[in-house]
């Protein structure tokens, strides 16, 4: 074989079963217009922005076989990499989109030093900012109007102890938060953008979101978002709670939360300095 096929055929190894697809990330606290920013960039049909991924598990869950009596007892450490080589693109290679912007904490450090081994060329992250603050407010009008929502089924008080919960190192806000703090050391990979920007500024910003992914900007619809879709599936919120990943009506526009004057002092006095 001349050189030429080969560097072609070791160029489409390189990219797994689907070259023509370009593979982003997400990062982002929740609470801080995933959803918003998922429905709007959906309206793409090249496009696919995921819910939260499981990607990262299953990658994570493999490289935990390394520490299994059965792996230890025959070290077969190539054929297990090979698997953890293709688990992005045999993960998506059915999806017609040929862009994924696949949400999850990749930039978390055990996963950020993962995907530096695993993920056979460069990648990009776009990373959402919100006030914690905001977040937290967010959470607690969420869980205050909708009684099916998690974190009234714990074995709480008040809603210190919640956010307390929703805070602490295995909370929903932590992980993706350290990820952001993480990221800030990879700034050349990543691109930020600020919730508030993002809903005062929408079409400026959505802009400059396209040209970091390299492509040409689609014209976007600002109003009336369709609650968020993938490939025909969308959020099951029973799981969760109501309404956790419900879009409302009319343009998108910055919404004053009066949660935020609610919020539990200690909880203030703990957070607040965080700031991006």
């Amino acid at each position: 074989m001349d050189r030429s096929k080969l560097q072609k055929n070791q160029n489409y190894q390189d990219l797994g079963q689907n070259p023509s697809k370009k593979l982003f990330f997400l990062v982002a606290m929740p609470r801080s217009g995933n959803t918003l920013f998922a429905s709007i960039m959906n309206q793409n049909p090249e496009i696919a922005a995921t819910a939260n991924s499981i990607t990262l598990e299953i990658i994570k869950d493999l490289f935990l076989l390394k520490q299994t009596d059965v792996f230890l007892n025959f070290q077969d450490h190539k054929s297990l990499d090979n698997v953890l080589d293709i688990v992005f693109d045999t993960y998506y290679k059915d999806w017609p989109q040929r862009i994924i912007i696949d949400r999850g904490p990749v930039m978390l450090d055990g996963n950020f030093k993962l995907m530096q081994k695993h993920f056979k060329r460069p990648f990009k992250c776009i990373v959402l900012l919100r006030d914690l603050m905001d977040v937290l407010a967010s959470y607690m009008q969420w869980y205050t109007e909708n009684p099916s929502a998690f974190p009234n089924r714990l074995n709480c008080k008040n809603d210190e102890e919640k956010l307390s919960i929703i805070m602490n190192k295995e909370g929903a806000v932590a992980k993706d938060l350290e990820a952001i703090k993480n990221s800030y050391n990879y700034k050349d990979m990543c691109h930020y953008v600020k919730y508030d920007d993002m809903v005062t500024n929408s079409e400026q910003e959505f802009k400059k979101i396209y040209e970091f992914l390299g492509e040409p900007y689609f014209n976007h619809r600002f109003n009336n978002l369709d609650q968020v879709s993938v490939n025909g599936l969308s959020y099951d919120d029973k799981i969760v709670g109501s309404n956790m990943h419900k879009l409302f009506d009319g343009p998108v526009r910055k919404v004053y939360n009066p949660y935020i004057e609610k919020i539990p002092e200690r909880i203030r006095q703990k957070y607040g300095h965080i700031r991006f």
